[in-house]
């Protein structure tokens, strides 16, 4: 190193979903490009569906792969959440806690050099103290916004499961001090009682509580001036030392690989004839699951905007096969002409970039928001499951978006609902304010140096604290 300092060695253990595997693996490129040594550890064919690894820090980052072992109730196939419907999500946790004995072993013959740090996810409730026990220092990286960790509360809390029932998550809990719209509508927080929480035997509470109080350090990946309040508060929550590394926005590099591929090829040919921010892009990313009647409204109401679209549609697996979902009769007849139903992976940054993209229709997973705002596209909300409803409350809050209108109790909405908020959000002369917020965002989100600086100082803590343990 230029400084004469030793350089790191970071072990990266993500938990089974792409939309956290690749923030993981982005994260160890950076580290790597500024001189550390990475390991990173995941699945055979979660390993697969990653980038190859830059030729320049190939020597760098080490990409570990360890076999997910076999459980009952869980399809030989299913190494992801994208790979299983979310009900079966315990069954994925407990292959994934059973990674514990083969993980730890493996480190404890990592010695060229010793790792310094783990940097791991919220599933690995068990991970900190065998960490400790090898005397390696342990980062808790969230995924999910400074605004949703608040809400969650405390470790304590969280450990304890104080809260039990639906209701209790669409209230606001007595640790936030100031007035706030984001919590849960019942709609939104009942799916995620759906899945049985007892099959592992620990619920996604006490995997957060655990994996949160054993750490030494956590890092966010936000930005402290999008979400100041809630920064502020998760530190007084967490009562240990909270890190910004930025948004992990996408790269020129990024935007530039396979830009020859003729999957973006023929999107691009398409996007190249619509007039400049006139598109609607829409995406529910890999795990959200419609009912019939959602998927006839949403498709309805982008018929009904009268704007073009470009709809990503994806299987959606089932208990052991994929079934297709079913558009209404003579629907892509219908709309041949201005909307393109695609199914199958996009490069969703790419299509965000392109400038015939005027909004964005998502479920307000923090990724998809990040690649919107990195290019000043307004958002369409619609939630489904997970953190998105609190993400979309925030995004509201900070008139960035609007969201598609729907019955509080059972989620249930219109295509003229569809039709409508499209329309104001994309072409209205009243959604003007919440297109030019959107755009302002850019300078935030988009901008890589701001974004560089904050992994410069993140790997420069970690580089001054190693072998230091944090104690509250």
């Amino acid at each position: 190193m230029k400084n004469g300092k030793k350089p790191l060695h970071v072990v990266m253990f993500p938990w089974l979903a792409m939309g956290h595997i690749i923030p993981f693996f982005h994260l160890s490129k950076c580290i790597a490009q500024r001189g550390h040594k990475v390991t990173f550890i995941s699945t055979p064919r979660n390993i697969e569906r990653l980038d190859k690894v830059p030729s320049d820090i190939a020597h760098l980052l080490n990409i570990i792969s360890i076999p997910l072992p076999k459980v009952e109730n869980l399809p030989d196939h299913a190494e992801s959440s994208m790979d299983i419907p979310y009900q079966k999500a315990q069954f994925l946790k407990i292959a994934f806690d059973l990674l514990e004995t083969p993980l730890i072993t493996f480190l404890e013959n990592l010695s060229d050099p010793k790792p310094d740090w783990i940097v791991y996810d919220y599933a690995s409730h068990w991970l900190p103290q065998r960490a400790r026990d090898l005397g390696v220092s342990c980062a808790f990286f969230s995924l999910f916004t400074a605004a949703t960790m608040a809400f969650f509360g405390p470790p304590q809390v969280l450990l304890n499961d104080e809260r039990s029932i639906p209701e209790d998550y669409t209230v606001l809990p007595n640790w936030i001090p100031f007035e706030t719209d984001v919590k849960y509508r019942l709609h939104e927080i009942k799916k995620n009682f759906e899945a049985p929480a007892d099959e592992s035997g620990i619920s996604d509470g006490a995997r957060f509580g655990g994996s949160i109080d054993g750490s030494d350090v956590v890092l966010f990946r936000t930005c402290v001036e999008f979400e100041p309040e809630w920064f502020n508060l998760v530190s007084e929550l967490f009562q240990k030392p909270v890190i910004s590394i930025g948004v992990l926005p996408p790269s020129v590099e990024d935007l530039g690989r396979s830009s020859n591929d003729t999957t973006w090829l023929s999107i691009k040919k398409w996007l190249d004839m619509q007039n400049q921010s006139s598109v609607v892009y829409v995406a529910l990313g890999t795990e959200a699951t419609l009912s019939q009647t959602e998927l006839n409204e949403l498709a309805l109401g982008l018929e009904k905007c009268g704007l073009p679209f470009f709809w990503v549609i994806r299987n959606q697996p089932k208990l052991n096969q994929e079934e297709p979902q079913i558009l209404p009769d003579g629907y892509e007849e219908r709309v041949k002409n201005r909307g393109i139903i695609y199914r199958g992976w996009v490069p969703q940054a790419k299509i965000l970039s392109h400038l015939s993209v005027g909004g964005f229709l998502t479920h307000c997973g923090w990724n998809s928001v990040i690649e919107a705002l990195c290019f000043g596209r307004v958002l369409i909300m619609f939630p489904v499951m997970n953190d998105q409803g609190l993400n979309t409350r925030l995004l509201q809050g900070k008139g960035v978006g609007v969201e598609i209108s729907r019955n509080e109790n059972d989620g249930l909405f219109t295509s003229e609902s569809v039709a409508e908020t499209v329309k104001f959000a994309v072409v209205s002369e009243e959604g003007e304010t919440l297109r030019a917020n959107a755009r302002q965002m850019r300078g935030l989100f988009g901008d890589w140096n701001k974004n560089g600086s904050l992994i410069d100082d993140c790997v420069g803590y970690l580089m001054e604290k190693r072998g230091q343990k944090y104690s509250s």
